[in-house]
């Protein structure tokens, strides 16, 4: 469960090159690190320590390899280095370890808190009351209007809005809780030196002025499939709650959500259509006891905070389709009309086609067997493709 508070106050906050080097050391996991920090109290003394006493801590080629520097650890202090160096007023860049101060307390309390945490933009977004995001990478388009409606809305009451900066969802959240001063934290899957998805690169850039990336990993860490679970462990850890937008059976969102769970946090799900495959995680996670939300009210109930003009779920609001324009598929008034009910000025809205435009793709829709036309005007997809 964490460092001991003896500990955390111990440790110098600018010895980030010992740590660097102990954390990164090859071979070196997460597990040896903490027993030879609980063994000799700082990295600089674990590295003082000699192989033969950290031998009676870790195994022998762990404790062997803090012996020497090897070039490629050596290229990664100077780079580091070099990154803390170019640190400007305007998105200012740090190195918070577990002997920082301002290490999340939140993140303290769960069972593997990272050893340390690369960070920049606003450091102080880390010690706010914080709500988790997340969602499918292949969202509908009322997928995204609802992540970032429920984003501005919660940042409004003073949630800063945790997410990982995934195209879908995750995209989505950080933009609607960029509309507010209690901004976004974007947990990332890579080191601080890279994007991914790439397109996300502007999106990245404003979050480390207005908000705050963070990353466990070191500079030059690419996209690697197994970092993505293991960065949601913090993504779940630093927030009061975590809310699922949209998931399908497998997404990755369920892990966070599942961690949450764990981590004796609440989870909320947005209930969605019974057609849509990226509704079926979120009724999953209702059934095993997650909150059913409509609307930001009832996240904040659960925190006993309240909103000053309460934003629910977009209905017929235009999405900010641009934050992941790679998601929608091929047909627009395919990708428009999600599995909700919906009304034809609605699809305008979304589409920017003219109404006799879309009368005219939406019988041919119909005729495919498509879409289905109920009383009242409203239309709705039945069917997957």
């Amino acid at each position: 469960m964490g460092a001991s508070p003896a500990f955390h106050e111990s440790v110098p906050i600018d010895d980030w090159a010992d740590w660097v080097r102990l954390v990164e050391t090859p071979g070196m996991g997460r597990e040896a690190a903490r027993k030879l920090l609980a063994a000799f109290g700082s990295p600089a003394a674990v590295l003082q320590a000699g192989s033969a006493a950290r031998r009676h801590v870790v195994e022998p080629a762990v404790a062997d390899a803090l012996e020497d520097l090897p070039a490629g650890l050596a290229d990664l202090l100077d780079s580091t280095r070099r990154w803390l160096a170019a640190s400007s007023a305007e998105a200012p860049r740090r190195i918070v370890t577990l002997g920082d101060p301002r290490y999340p307390a939140a993140l303290l309390q769960t069972a593997d808190p990272p050893l340390m945490l690369y960070a920049e933009g606003r450091i102080e977004l880390l010690a706010a009351p914080c709500v988790a995001i997340v969602g499918s990478r292949q969202a509908t388009i009322q997928g995204l209007a609802n992540a970032k409606a429920f984003a501005q809305a919660l940042g409004e009451a003073g949630m800063t809005v945790v997410s990982g900066l995934a195209q879908g969802i995750d995209g989505a959240a950080h933009e609607g809780a960029l509309q507010g001063p209690s901004s976004t934290i974007a947990v990332v899957g890579t080191g601080l030196d890279q994007v991914f998805p790439k397109r996300h690169a502007a999106l990245a850039k404003r979050i480390g002025v207005e908000g705050l990336m963070l990353s466990e990993y070191a500079l030059g860490m690419p996209p690697l499939a197994h970092n993505f679970p293991q960065r949601n462990r913090i993504i779940a850890g630093l927030s009061r709650g975590t809310l699922v937008v949209e998931a399908a059976l497998q997404s990755g969102s369920l892990i966070s959500a599942r961690l949450a769970s764990e981590a004796g946090r609440e989870v909320f799900a947005i209930p969605g259509s019974i057609h849509s495959p990226q509704s079926r995680g979120c009724h999953g996670l209702i059934k095993q006891g997650a909150k059913l939300v409509e609307s930001a009210a009832d996240v904040l109930e659960e925190f006993q905070l309240q909103h000053p003009g309460d934003i629910g779920m977009a209905a017929g609001a235009k999405a900010d389709v641009g934050v992941d324009s790679g998601s929608i598929p091929d047909d627009a008034v395919m990708a428009a009309l999600g599995f909700e009910p919906t009304t034809l000025d609605a699809l305008v809205a979304r589409t920017g086609w003219s109404a006799q435009q879309l009368n005219i793709r939406l019988l041919e829709l119909e005729l495919e067997g498509l879409v289905s036309r109920l009383p009242g005007q409203l239309f709705q997809r039945v069917s997957a493709a």
